[in-house]
């Protein structure tokens, strides 16, 4: 879909992660808008923006998902919800999810005194050079935070096992087009 900026707005360089301001009137091409940010290319580079800027963007309408509601499961909250919040994260180059990615290595959830959660992540990415981790990381805390019985989440990007593309799931395959 072709836009323009309707206003000055804050953005990533994909995949450099470097943060910069792109500048009203600017022409992009959205390329992907998923989780409530959208991936703009600009000539031949790659833009995220985060979803307190997608209103940059004209003609894009990206509903509820730009804030979602906090996600409770019927029951109260579980492991699921953890798991459903981090579907809500995308890789802003890839079209899939991060589990479907198969880039969750490990969850700890740990009840505390308040009698809310605490969440430890261990994450990994595609590969070692993206400066977007960070980027992505804190996009999976802000997620799991959003689940009312979470007080405190920490998502850490780890580098072992190596990531490979037989991690991703077979719905993850099906979207990307490799089944």
């Amino acid at each position: 879909m072709e836009t323009r900026l309707l206003r000055d707005c804050s953005a990533t360089i994909i995949p450099q992660g470097t943060a910069i301001t792109l500048e009203k009137d600017t022409p992009a091409f959205v390329t992907q808008t998923l989780g409530g940010n959208a991936t703009i290319r600009i000539g031949q580079t790659l833009y995220r923006v985060s979803s307190v800027d997608v209103d940059a963007l004209e003609g894009l309408d990206l509903g509820d998902s730009v804030s979602p509601a906090p996600i409770v499961l019927e029951g109260g909250f579980s492991e699921d919800s953890v798991w459903e919040a981090l579907k809500q994260c995308f890789d802003p180059e890839i079209p899939v999810n991060i589990v479907d990615l198969g880039l969750i290595y490990d969850m700890r959830i740990v009840d505390l005194k308040s009698g809310k959660k605490e969440i430890s992540i261990k994450m990994t990415l595609t590969a070692q050079g993206c400066g977007m981790g960070p980027t992505i990381a804190q996009d999976a805390k802000n997620r799991i935070e959003q689940l009312d019985e979470v007080e405190n989440a920490d998502v850490q990007i780890v580098w072992e096992p190596v990531w490979s593309p037989q991690m991703i799931s077979e719905i993850g395959r099906k979207v990307l087009g490799l089944e």
